[in-house]
């Protein structure tokens, strides 16, 4: 539709109006779609490593190199991200050194797209033993959930992984699946994180419930799925990858220092024969049962 002659000079004034305004007026116009928040939004409860990480804090406080495994498919190796440096194990990385500068951390990135537990499972012990890790990062039950017997065969697949990450005398943590559309329209979402769960208990390895944070990210925060996955709807963007990050660093710095703290009042040889339950459990960073009140 061609306007109006009569409407030309208005709408010219209006275009030279918005070009004067300073920029920081002009980012006060509303958006024409959701944009990416600059920071990441404070999850209501962050989720805590229930077991010990005590191998990566022991070489933590002798100031020994601690070299992480992050291995997984293509949401570890950086699927919709813009780079390999934007992908959660190189921001898990920086993060880490930034906390312990005086300790050379490395994390490797040993995520290949499309894999699952059996393709990760041949390629450990080039992939993940040689590496020598202290502490192993395993991204699990994702493309599981495509397969049509994923859900029947995961848990063998788990407990040997688990078992294989034991041999090598490394700590472990699990990642469930991301929070995102193509997830949440299979049925056996649900059963396969209450299955990690429940084996990473019976186990004693720690879990990082990335699927509750970013249900949080869309339901707490009111963020839109655009702003945090990439365009495929199923892989992180740079923003939530590196949200990821964040939050995943904050629980393991949580479960190093605490464990460190434990550490910095044991007692001494002499008087550990005197040790008292309470003192005994801080020290090996289990809580004690609750005592009965009268």
């Amino acid at each position: 539709m061609r306007l109006p002659t009569r409407h030309l000079p208005l709408l010219l004034a209006a275009a030279l109006g918005l070009a004067a305004l300073p920029a920081s007026a002009q980012n006060l116009l509303p958006p024409a779609k959701s944009l990416i928040p600059a920071t990441c939004p404070s999850p209501k409860a962050q989720d805590k490593l229930s077991v010990p990480l005590a191998r990566t804090a022991a070489r933590l406080r002798a100031g020994e190199p601690v070299t992480i495994v992050a291995i997984g498919s293509s949401s570890t190796a950086g699927a919709g991200a813009t780079s390999r440096d934007a992908a959660y194990p190189s921001r898990l990385q920086a993060m880490l050194r930034e906390r312990f500068p005086d300790t050379d951390i490395k994390v490797v990135n040993r995520g290949i797209n499309g894999q699952d537990a059996p393709e990760m499972l041949a390629r450990f012990d080039k992939d993940v033993a040689a590496a020598r890790p202290t502490l192993v990062i395993w991204q699990s039950g994702v493309n599981a959930l495509f397969r049509t017997d994923g859900l029947a065969t995961a848990e063998k697949l788990l407990r040997e992984a688990i078992a294989r990450v034991r041999a090598l005398d490394a700590d472990l943590v699990l990642v469930d699946p991301q929070y995102a559309p193509r997830v949440l329209a299979d049925a056996d979402i649900g059963p396969m994180i209450r299955l990690i769960d429940t084996i990473a208990a019976e186990e004693g390895v720690g879990v990082y419930h990335r699927f509750a944070l970013m249900r949080d990210w869309h339901e707490k925060a009111g963020m839109a799925f655009d702003s945090f996955l990439w365009k495929d709807s199923f892989h992180m963007n740079d923003w939530g990858y590196n949200c990821f990050a964040r939050e995943l660093s904050r629980a393991v710095i949580a479960n190093i220092e605490a464990q460190q703290r434990s550490a910095d009042i044991a007692p001494s040889p002499k008087s550990r024969s005197k040790t008292t339950p309470a003192a005994a459990a801080a020290t090996a960073g289990t809580p004690l049962a609750p005592t009965a009140t009268p």
